[in-house]
């Protein structure tokens, strides 16, 4: 609504035109990192939407779905969170550096910067450390703002030069810095202690009684740590703490902390990238935790993809990041909002227009 007025709908003639200038700036972004990839070598793919795992994140929702075999039988499907599983099924069958512009989906996201469906651009290095795709990826945001023209991002009264030397910060000395916690304290063989991040961020985040350490890992970031990031120029967030390692492997030399960086701007989240982990029991025991954790708060878990841990065996050392495609388009064509620079913003949920 705007005041008592109805939003017209996305396809009026007066609202696209609108628009217009924003999906024409992400035509011209996409075309810029696919010549990039093109020039680093890469090779771009499809992978299957329909997924038996859609991801095994504790907070991930997706959209679950059902085929119909031609016997007439069904099976549970999902709708993909990333392509990732099937990226790194690719690393494992010898490819070597792949990247695709990913139509993903996440249940119970909407806002200025989350749609249910978005595109997620991610690539992969086989054989490569995670800092080659540190650098990848501050080269991809640059030639997206060059492709556009912009000068500077800006959302929300914040700005950032993509141009400019990207401040590298450690997760520990951001909360050091901005939250004033020794995060490092907290972990030893790999695990979080609760009850000393709990003590640690008293009086700084509400901490509920069954918060678990990173769910106060994730307030404290959240609200003591990210609005300061990306001001005035990218900042790379990395060593996460092996807690939230993810997919991530842990770094040999601090088993406190693991090969996972995140980049951001304007306070935003752009990236998400991995020192990829090829020990398939240690994917395995984490996924597995995730899920019960998963039971335990929503009710529900996701099946793991026997298929994606038999690759993970396979594959060979290998980096890789995602990148939300719409919110670097939506920052590099100085949009207010992600749904102004997709084509066909979900019916009926569009935010109100400012």
């Amino acid at each position: 609504m705007v005041g008592d007025k109805p939003i017209s709908p996305f396809w009026s003639p007066g609202r696209h035109l609108d628009r217009r200038p924003f999906l024409q700036a992400r035509g011209a972004v996409t075309g810029s990192l696919r010549g990039f990839f093109a020039e680093q070598g890469f090779l771009e793919v499809e992978t299957s939407v329909l997924q038996v795992s859609p991801g095994n994140e504790t907070h991930l929702h997706a959209p679950r779905t059902e085929i119909m075999r031609p016997d007439g039988s069904r099976a549970s499907r999902y709708l993909r969170t990333s392509p990732e599983f099937a990226c790194k099924k690719l690393l494992a069958a010898g490819e070597e550096r792949i990247f695709e512009f990913a139509r993903v989906f996440r249940d119970r996201e909407r806002g200025d910067l989350h749609l249910p469906e978005f595109t997620m651009l991610e690539w992969y290095r086989a054989r490569a450390p995670y800092d080659a795709i540190m650098a990848d990826t501050v080269v991809v945001i640059a030639r997206a703002a060059q492709a556009t023209g912009i000068g500077s991002f800006s959302f929300r009264g914040r700005t950032a030069d993509p141009f400019a030397e990207p401040e590298l910060l450690t997760v520990a000395g951001a909360f050091e810095r901005f939250a004033g916690i020794d995060l490092l304290s907290t972990i030893s063989d790999g695990e979080g202690n609760r009850a000393a991040l709990a003590q640690a961020a008293g009086g700084k985040v509400r901490v509920a009684e069954d918060d678990t350490w990173s769910d106060i890992f994730s307030k404290v970031l959240v609200e003591h740590v990210e609005p300061h990031l990306g001001q005035g120029r990218l900042t790379i967030l990395f060593e996460y703490p092996s807690p939230e390692a993810a997919l991530a492997r842990v770094k040999a030399d601090d088993p406190r902390v693991a090969e996972r960086f995140e980049v951001y701007a304007c306070g935003v989240e752009l990236a998400n990238g991995f020192g990829e982990l090829t020990d398939a029991e240690e994917q395995r025991k984490r996924f597995t935790e995730s899920m019960a954790e998963k039971q335990r708060r929503y009710g529900e878990a996701y099946p793991l993809d026997e298929d994606f841990l038999a690759a993970v065996a396979e594959m060979p050392d290998a980096s890789g990041v995602a990148l939300g495609f719409d919110r670097l388009v939506m920052l590099a064509s100085g949009a207010a909002r992600i749904d102004q620079v997709v084509w066909t913003p979900p019916a009926n949920e569009t935010l109100s227009e400012t």
